[in-house]
């Protein structure tokens, strides 16, 4: 099995495999500190039809100018929130995206980038990246009453997979033809795979997991089945398996099972 999820990894974990993609973004934009903004942005809005997403992403970046580092540090919550009162992307509305804008806004104040917002919480000791991902999720929504990103900030405490939270570490944390990185000394083998309906699926395939529920500790248990094959860096296999789901022209999961043997 190592064999072949590694020439998977090989053959589809390519450039040319990305788009439709909201990864695609990152890759326009060389200083960490923007990349990470607009990293944090793509992911929390990854659901739903790609091309809406590809779509609300770019509206969001379009606003916020050639840096949103710059953006988000000289614009005013109240100028954020007029500027985004319009947004909507399915479940999330303005107030939802204004609420993690300015949220990452505070984040930057107090830490000067979102990295040291994240490493703030982040210990080598601990087996996965869950702790960090708790304290990084409450320092992100903050305190304040007034608004809440709701669903576009989950928090791994109350059990969700947060599947996209995930896919933002593993772009930012993994660096190779696909995952662009710049987050250094978090190993990747801490890192939780990003659980959606297709790795689920997948996963269940291979045996990983017989749970019914797409939970943080469903993601957790997917998560050590791959240490078998790569425990140095278990979401490696990530981006080449769901591309089947997501990529008409790789003709679906049930090719996928066929190249696997499953």
């Amino acid at each position: 099995m190592k064999k072949k999820l590694d020439h998977l990894y090989t053959q589809y974990n390519q450039r040319q495999y990305v788009h439709p993609d909201p990864l695609e973004y990152l890759y326009h934009y060389d200083d960490i500190k923007d990349r990470e903004i607009v990293g944090l942005i793509a992911s929390s809005l990854a659901y739903g039809k790609v091309a809406q997403i590809l779509k609300s992403v770019s509206n969001v970046l379009n606003i916020m100018g050639d840096s949103p580092f710059e953006y988000l540090s000289s614009t005013s919550e109240s100028e954020i929130s007029h500027h985004f009162h319009l947004f909507v992307h399915r479940f999330a509305k303005g107030g939802h995206l204004s609420a993690l804008l300015i949220g990452i806004k505070h984040a930057i104040a107090e830490y000067e980038s979102i990295y040291n917002c994240f490493m703030s919480g982040f210990k080598i000791s601990d087996d996965t990246i869950v702790p960090a991902l708790s304290v990084f999720s409450k320092n992100i929504i903050g305190t304040w009453d007034e608004c809440r990103p709701g669903h576009l900030m989950p928090c791994p405490d109350k059990g969700s997979a947060c599947k996209r939270l995930n896919l933002f570490l593993r772009w930012m944390v993994r660096c190779d033809d696909v995952d662009p990185g710049g987050w250094h000394g978090i190993p990747a083998s801490k890192l939780i795979i990003p659980l959606d309906t297709h790795m689920f699926q997948i996963a269940a395939q291979l045996g990983l997991t017989i749970r019914k529920q797409a939970n943080l500790k469903t993601a957790i248990e997917i998560t050590n089945g791959y240490k078998r094959w790569a425990p140095d860096d278990p979401v490696r296999y990530d981006f080449a398996l769901t591309r089947f789901g997501i990529r008409n022209d790789l003709a679906g999961n049930n090719a996928l099972f066929l190249k696997l043997g499953v």
